[in-house]
């Protein structure tokens, strides 16, 4: 039994279930900003898109990692290794975007200030998926 292809399933796997959860956080606290703008009678701004979507990059991260593996010949308790803890560390910075996003899309709804700083923060949370990303295509 090849558990490299466990490995290299679980990089796209795990990531993209980060991402779901990601976006779900972000997704719900961007639909409560725009219902408050309605409610305000204040125009909902459309920017906060940026905001729920963040979080689905990481799925895209897992994918390349993943075909990567898929082409490797180390040894398969390697890659089952690296596809889930790669995975896992690709989901916490989802998820961890998907909460900064949260944050940001109710921030700018609130103020209609400070896009730049808020998606700054969301860019960092994003960063470290993609050193993981990265990492784990060298090390494969």
């Amino acid at each position: 039994m090849n558990f490299g292809m466990f490995g290299a399933a679980a990089a796209l796997g795990i990531s993209a279930i980060g991402s779901a959860i990601g976006l779900a956080i972000a997704g719900q606290a961007t639909i409560g900003a725009w219902k408050r703008c309605y409610m305000n009678n204040k125009p909902a701004p459309f920017i906060l898109v940026a905001f729920a979507g963040a979080p689905l990059t990481q799925t895209i991260y897992g994918f390349l990692l993943m075909n990567a593996m898929l082409a490797s010949a180390k040894d398969s308790w390697f890659l089952l290794g690296v596809g889930v803890v790669c995975g896992l560390a690709i989901a916490a910075s989802a998820m961890a975007q998907g909460s900064a996003s949260a944050a940001g899309s109710d921030a700018l709804a609130e103020t209609g200030k400070g896009f730049s700083q808020y998606i700054t923060i969301v860019g960092l949370c994003e960063t470290v998926a993609l050193f993981v990303m990265v990492f784990g295509l060298i090390s494969v």
